[in-house]
């Protein structure tokens, strides 16, 4: 039995990878902010599942999240760095500081202090995999979301150096970039007066006519962090029905 750690995992994609690993047998620490909705899961889910409060930004939340989780199932073999934020459509220009900054926060540091945190559990473990959750927006540049761009891109790098450094001690990091999901981020206004996504995005031009379904990201997961990819280190895996390949023919 794996102990497997899944950040943001009270939202869409999160809960899915939470129902996912916990039926293959895992045991699953389920780790973000809504402690209501984090209770309710780790209800239903039963034994092999755990709550922790994180705020994936607070290097002392990433501390108490990774001893619990040691403490109630063993060190950590899996962190799956999943929770992330999309800024409101604005220009660059009219980009606040403190909106960028709390992108980057979020997407690129709240890895990074992941990445710092369960590395001596994994070496306890005897090696482990981190899977950083990106976006095929890491691919190019899109208007009005450069802090969110911007922020993917650097997940990026930031797999690429893990990957190399931790490789000695049987660390595996890849990173997962999905396309539009069908997930609450996606349906919801990120602000007052911002249109939702799918109000704006339309899946039908491309290869794969439709949205994304949450747990078809969860079942690569579910791959990658098996023994089926044990040659995989430091890659980047896109999930997007073809979106960056442009309109289908």
């Amino acid at each position: 039995m794996r102990t497997v750690l899944i950040t943001g995992g009270t939202g869409g994609m999160g809960s899915s990878h939470v129902r996912a690993f916990h039926a293959q047998g895992d045991a699953v620490v389920v780790a973000g902010l809504n402690a209501a909705v984090g209770e309710a899961m780790v209800g239903e889910l039963g034994e092999r599942s755990l709550f922790v409060r994180l705020d994936v930004t607070d290097e002392d939340d990433w501390r108490a999240a990774v001893h619990a989780a040691q403490e109630r199932f063993g060190p950590v073999s899996v962190l799956i760095n999943n929770a992330g934020v999309q800024n409101p459509a604005v220009l660059l220009e009219d980009t606040e500081p403190g909106l960028w900054e709390r992108t980057f926060a979020v997407n690129v540091t709240g890895q990074y202090l992941g990445i710092r945190a369960v590395t001596a559990s994994m070496r306890r473990a005897g090696g482990g995999v981190i899977i950083n959750v990106g976006s095929s927006m890491a691919y190019g540049g899109t208007a009005h979301f450069a802090s969110y761009v911007a922020s993917k891109w650097a997940v990026r790098g930031l797999t690429r150096s893990a990957a190399l450094e931790l490789a000695k001690d049987g660390i595996r990091v890849l990173a997962i970039h999905p396309g539009v999901i069908s997930t609450p981020l996606v349906h919801e206004s990120p602000a007052d007066g911002h249109p939702a996504l799918v109000d704006v995005f339309s899946p039908e031009p491309f290869a794969v006519p439709r949205l994304g379904r949450p747990e078809e990201v969860s079942d690569l997961l579910l791959h990658l962090t098996s023994s089926r990819a044990a040659f995989m280190t430091g890659s980047d895996v896109v999930i997007d029905g073809g979106l960056l390949l442009g309109p289908a023919a």
